[in-house]
């Protein structure tokens, strides 16, 4: 009996995708780990890999197709010994969609699901080549890992951190699997007001551009911030001069491992280090709770073509400044490629978003909820300076502006957290202690 694919969630938040492309056609044969379909979620473009091995015996869905509901069948694959030729059956009707998380919920829950149990065919453990091989390389038993790939398919991430014959740890981000969050990180939002059904025509030459899924996302979920989320903003003037001495000081040194700091991987470091100093801004506020994070995972904007994404860099206070650099590179490079992995983009504890390498001197950036911060970050300039001796001179300063959610944060805090990083930024040796 042939095998039915269905719509994966391919994201915690995912209910429904656009089918973008598909890469295989009737008559093909697959194995596990090859790529058939480019599917677009509400946070990037992503490929979608076959589980089984088998023969594809026919397209369900055409690509291009949006509003795919997941759990939807969109092909099916004739296994080992079946008659591909043999016609399919159509399904009676679509099977209902798995659960997914609430629609205020924003890129990321605050709590994961547990990690599925492993996937087996028979005997076989479903898992990634590269999942493969790296077990194969450590002596991994891959029947005792818990998979949080497509339907619990063991990923890298799962055979990574494992000991030879013991299971991987449970991956600290949701899975990917089609189950609810343990606990909403948010209260459930009425839909955003939608938009007029028609714009009206003044005349004006125009091209009308079907939104992406992202972009419908992101529209959707920054008008719920606004709307739900009270904002307080708190900016500071901020000296830039001994940073900028200490990175071309660093940068000399670590030109032999390849390495160049950016300021903006400092800044990370920088924010992640006054997470821990003040931890009651690092917090999330849902409902009648308030959940306060032991650890500060940074959420740094990157442009992509279609849209906004926001790798995550984890534990920013307790990496040195040359890891988050090269994190930083690697998850930038891969996010404009479309290849981030959900749990490298879902969650994080609060958020930097750096608009001064685009000439910006100041902004006030939205709050991503459930996260009750956004650290904004304008561009470094020549000004007049108030020196410490109390002459007037020039200085390299920039103005940071911090987003707060009032309903998490006071006003005292938010300055609080605002003034350590000031000067984590101004004397910037505590980076490096």
């Amino acid at each position: 009996m042939p095998i039915s694919i269905k719509m994966p969630a391919l994201s915690p938040t995912m209910e429904q995708g656009k089918l973008a492309r598909w890469l295989v056609k009737v008559g093909d044969t697959v194995s596990a780990g090859d790529i058939m379909a480019e599917i677009e979620t509400d946070k990037a473009t992503m490929e979608f890999e076959a589980v089984d091995e088998g023969t594809i015996v026919a397209i369900e869905i055409a690509e291009g197709t949006d509003n795919v509901k997941v759990g939807t069948v969109i092909a099916q694959l004739a296994g080992e010994g079946e008659d591909a030729s043999a016609p399919v059956a159509k399904p009676a009707a679509a099977p209902a969609p798995v659960a997914a998380a609430p629609a205020a919920a924003a890129p990321a829950p605050v709590a994961a699901a547990p990690a599925a149990a492993p996937v087996k065919t028979g005997d076989r453990v479903i898992a990634s080549p590269l999942a493969k091989r790296i077990a194969a390389q450590k002596g991994v038993d891959l029947a005792a890992v818990k998979g949080t790939g497509p339907n619990g398919r063991i990923v890298k991430a799962d055979v990574e951190g494992a000991q030879p014959g013991a299971a991987a740890p449970v991956a600290a981000a949701a899975p990917v699997a089609a189950a609810a969050p343990v606990a909403a990180p948010a209260p459930v939002a009425a839909p955003a007001p939608s938009a007029p059904a028609a714009l009206p025509d003044f005349g004006i030459p125009h091209e009308d551009l079907p939104l992406s899924t992202m972009r419908k996302t992101i529209a959707r979920r920054l008008t719920e911030s606004k709307q739900q989320v009270p904002h307080i903003y708190l900016t500071v003037d901020i000296r830039l001069d001994a940073l900028l001495k200490l990175r071309a000081e660093l940068n000399s040194a670590l030109a032999g491992r390849k390495v160049k700091l950016s300021v903006n991987d400092m800044l990370i470091k920088a924010l992640g280090v006054a997470l821990t100093q003040v931890p009651q801004c690092n917090v999330a506020f849902a409902g009648d709770t308030l959940r306060q994070y032991a650890r500060a995972d940074v959420s740094v904007a990157v442009s992509i073509p279609n849209g906004l994404i926001t790798p995550i860099v984890t534990d920013a206070a307790g990496k040195g400044l040359a890891a988050i650099s090269t994190t930083m590179a690697d998850l930038g490079k891969r996010a404009k490629e479309g290849k981030l992995a959900p749990n490298e983009f879902i969650g994080g504890t609060a958020s930097l978003s750096n608009m001064g390498m685009m000439g910006i001197k100041q902004f006030e950036a939205v709050i991503n909820p459930p996260q009750g911060m956004i650290m904004a970050i304008g561009a470094g300039e020549k000004r007049p300076w108030v020196l410490e001796d109390g002459s007037l001179g020039v200085a390299t300063a920039m103005c940071a502006t911090g987003s707060f959610d009032h309903r998490a944060i006071d006003g005292a805090d938010g300055a609080q957290l605002m003034a350590a990083f000031r000067e984590l930024v101004e004397n910037p040796l505590g980076l490096l202690a």
